[in-house]
C-alpha cells in the first residue's frame, strides 16, 4: 500500500494497514526549526539546515530523509510569493521586524524569541472609510510567478506515491480581520458595523477564491487536500458568539467552499483551534469534510464525543497528542499512554490522519519526540 493509497482511505473513513501520518505537510501540523534541530541530533542524523517553512511561527521543512524514517504520509505543495513582494528582514536591535504582503508587520524579540507576533494592522486607523478599504494592499494573485511548477511538483509527489496537500494564500477571512483591521477594531466592527466588517471580509474572501481558482485550474486533478483555516475558538469558548458566526462568517465561507468543490474532488480541510462544537454542524453544512487540530482538551472538545457525533461526517487530522502539557512537559511515558488512548479513540473505522494537536513547539525535549513516534509505529497498525 502506497502512504497515498493509507491516507485516502482514512479520508474515504476507511481502515487501511495503519493509520496515516503527517508531519510538516502544512502550516498548522509542523515542527519549529528549534525543536526539529534538537530531535535530528537526539537521533544522530547529520545537522540539516533546514529551510523555513514559515518564517512566523518559525517552521521548517523536514528533509525527506527525516520524512521517511518515520513513514510519513503526506507531502505539501506551497504557492511562491509573488514578483511584488520580498521578504526584509530589519533589525533595531532589541527585535527583527518584516512587513508581509498583506502589510501587516510582524516582529521577534532577537534575545530568546521563538516566533513573530503581529505588530502593526494595516487597517488599524480610526475611522476607517470605504476608501481605505479599496486601496488596501493586497497580494497579487494574478502574479504568474506565484504558481510556477505547481502542476510540476503535485504531479511528481503523486508519481511518488504520497498524498498531496495544497496551502492556502493566507489565514481565513475572519483570522485576517482581526490580522489587518486589529482585534478589538474588528471585533467592534462586527457588533456595532456589520457593513464595514463585511466590506474588507469580502475582499479577503475575493482574493482566496481568485487563488484557488487559479490553483485548481493548474493542478486540482493532483490534489487530494485543500487546506483552509480560520481560528474560531479560544480555549473556553468561542471567539465569537454562534450566532454572528452563522450570520457573518459562515455565509462567505460557503461561498469560498462551493467555490473549490467546483473546481476540484480534493476534500476540504479546515484548521481551528479551540472550542467551537456549536458550529461544527455549520462547518460539516458548508462543504468541510477535515477537522484539524482536534484540540480535544479545550471546552467541549472531548474526542470521544467528536468521533461519536461527527465521525460519519468528519476526517479528524491530528489530536493525536496533547501538545499544551503533555508533550512539552509530560514525562516519555506519558506521552506514550496519551498516544494511545488517542489513536484507540479516533481511530477506528477510519477518519483519522495522525498529527499533533497543532505544530511541535520549540519546547518539546526531544526524549518526547521519539516517545511520540514509538508509540505511533506500536498502536498505529489496525
Amino acid at each position: 500500500m502506497t502512504n497515498r493509497e493509507r491516507l485516502l482511505r482514512s479520508l474515504n473513513h476507511e481502515e487501511a494497514d495503519r493509520v496515516p501520518i503527517d508531519v510538516g505537510a502544512t502550516l498548522i501540523t509542523g515542527i519549529t526549526k528549534v525543536a526539529y534541530g534538537k530531535f535530528i541530533e537526539y537521533l544522530g542524523m547529520p545537522p540539516e539546515d533546514a529551510p523555513f517553512f514559515d518564517i512566523v511561527q518559525q517552521l521548517v521543512s523536514p528533509s525527506e530523509t527525516f520524512l521517511r524514517k518515520f513513514g510519513i504520509d503526506v507531502r505539501n505543495v506551497s504557492p511562491s510569493p509573488g514578483r511584488d513582494w520580498t521578504l526584509r528582514m530589519e533589525d533595531d536591535g532589541e527585535y527583527l521586524h518584516f512587513v508581509d504582503e498583506w502589510g501587516i508587520t510582524w516582529r521577534m524579540p532577537k534575545d530568546g524569541g521563538h516566533y513573530f507576533d503581529m505588530y502593526g494592522h494595516p487597517l488599524s486607523k480610526e475611522p476607517l472609510s470605504a476608501g481605505d478599504v479599496a486601496s488596501m494592499r493586497l497580494p497579487d494573485v494574478e502574479d504568474e510567478s506565484r504558481y510556477r511548477d505547481i502542476r510540476a511538483k503535485a504531479r511528481q509527489l503523486r508519481d511518488d506515491g504520497y498524498g498531496v496537500v495544497m496551502s492556502s494564500i493566507s489565514a481565513g477571512m475572519h483570522e485576517l480581520g482581526g490580522w489587518m483591521r486589529g482585534y478589538e477594531n474588528y471585533y467592534a466592527d462586527l457588533l456595532l458595523d456589520e457593513d464595514l466588517a463585511g466590506s474588507y471580509l469580502d475582499r479577503f474572501l475575493e482574493v482566496k477564491m481568485e487563488y484557488w481558482d487559479r490553483v485548481l485550474s493548474e493542478a486540482g486533478d493532483l490534489i487530494d487536500v485543500v487546506q483552509e483555516a480560520d481560528d474560531l475558538g479560544s480555549q473556553n469558548a468561542m471567539l465569537v458568539s454562534p450566532e454572528i458566526y452563522r450570520k457573518v462568517i459562515k455565509p462567505r465561507h460557503k461561498e469560498l467552499f462551493d467555490r473549490i468543490r467546483g473546481k476540484t474532488d480534493a476534500k476540504i480541510f479546515i484548521h481551528s483551534c479551540g472550542s467551537f462544537l456549536e458550529v461544527i454542524p455549520d462547518l460539516i453544512e458548508v462543504g468541510v469534510q477535515i477537522l484539524n487540530p482536534v484540540q480535544y482538551t479545550a471546552e467541549g472538545m472531548d474526542s470521544r464525543l467528536l468521533k461519536r457525533e461527527f465521525g460519519a461526517d468528519l476526517v479528524f487530522w491530528g489530536g493525536g497528542v496533547d501538545t499544551q502539557r503533555i508533550l512539552p512537559r509530560g514525562s516519555p511515558e506519558e506521552v506514550r499512554k496519551n498516544v494511545r488512548e488517542q489513536i484507540e479513540t479516533l481511530a477506528p473505522g477510519g477518519g483519522f490522519v495522525f498529527n499533533t494537536v497543532h505544530n511541535i513547539q520549540a519546547d518539546v525535549p526531544p526524549e518526547n519526540l521519539a516517545a511520540m513516534f514509538e508509540a505511533f509505529e506500536m498502536f498505529a497498525p489496525y
